[in-house]
């Protein structure tokens, strides 16, 4: 039995590759190659723009894949999404289809564009904003450097950000979002059917999941006289208590737990001050809840 499972190729595949190897596979590619090696002889993959794996899971030429959300919707897909991953090319953060003029336009509002010309990668997802919005305008298709239509070509665009720096050097104000949209796991409906695929999928996703979860928290150890144990465990926020066990030495404790990295760093000096030493911080591939 052998999985087909949809990459996406472009600015995702980096952190999709770096996500995946933490989730415990590990997959390479060469050249301009577009089917990578991937350390799991259940799994057959293919790299394609993310625009289409919505389309080829629905249709069954995939079984699995990673695309976004906006892709999904502006394909107008029927597909089960399996999980929901939070990941993109700068950050653990949802990306953003967004409305946007030049920073002099007139416009000032959606209904402003009434009868204007807009262009955009998501031609579907823009008029049925615009519908909802009761608002008639023009939408064309871009095929990228969007950016620089506006205003000689057209009086606005719908444009993807995720920090808002391209916007901002093209002296580009935004107007309304249409659309906040992560990473999904996707699966065929009839491949979920599948008693074999289905777990097969189940087993990746929890594997992502994981190693997402585990990307803002690190491990933690230390000893612990047991005369500050307690001040030192009620310091200590964990999935579920701080796992403690003796040590050779007579009345002390090693303590560790799982906790978020921000928070590690401003409890240290409150750990060393309640009487915790040889505090140890390693970093996590996976978490599983």
């Amino acid at each position: 039995m052998k999985l087909s499972l949809g990459l996406p190729k472009g600015s995702l595949q980096e952190s999709t590759f770096d996500l995946f190897l933490k989730a415990g596979f590990a997959i390479s590619v060469s050249g301009r190659s577009y089917i990578p090696r991937i350390d799991d002889e259940d799994l057959d993959g293919v790299l394609i723009r993310a625009q289409e794996i919505s389309r080829y899971v629905e249709e069954g030429v995939l079984d699995i894949g990673l695309t976004g959300l906006d892709w999904i919707l502006e394909n107008d897909s029927k597909v089960e999404e399996v999980a929901n991953l939070v990941y993109g090319k700068q950050g653990f953060r949802p990306v953003r289809w967004v409305l946007a003029v030049p920073d002099d336009s007139p416009i000032q509002k959606v209904a402003d564009l009434e009868g204007k010309r807009i262009a955009t990668e998501v031609v579907n997802l823009t008029k049925k904003y615009l519908k909802k919005k009761g608002v008639s305008a023009h939408v064309e298709f871009s095929w990228g450097a969007t950016e620089v239509k506006v205003p000689q070509l057209v009086d606005a665009i719908v444009e993807l950000t995720e920090t808002g720096s391209s916007l901002r050097a093209h002296n580009l104000r935004v107007i309304d979002t249409l659309l906040e949209s992560t990473t999904r796991l996707i699966a065929n409906r009839d491949s979920l059917r599948d008693e074999w695929k289905r777990g097969k999928i189940n087993q990746i996703a929890m594997l992502l999941k994981g190693a997402l979860a585990a990307e803002a928290k690190v491990g933690v150890k230390m000893n612990v006289p047991a005369a500050s144990l307690e001040m030192v465990t009620a310091l200590l926020p964990a999935l579920r208590k701080p796992t403690v066990s003796k040590l050779s030495e007579e009345d002390w404790y090693a303590v560790e737990t799982i906790l978020d990295e921000k928070v590690f760093r401003s409890l240290v000096p409150k750990l060393k001050e309640a009487g915790a030493e040889g505090i140890i911080e390693y970093p996590l591939n996976k978490v599983i809840p």
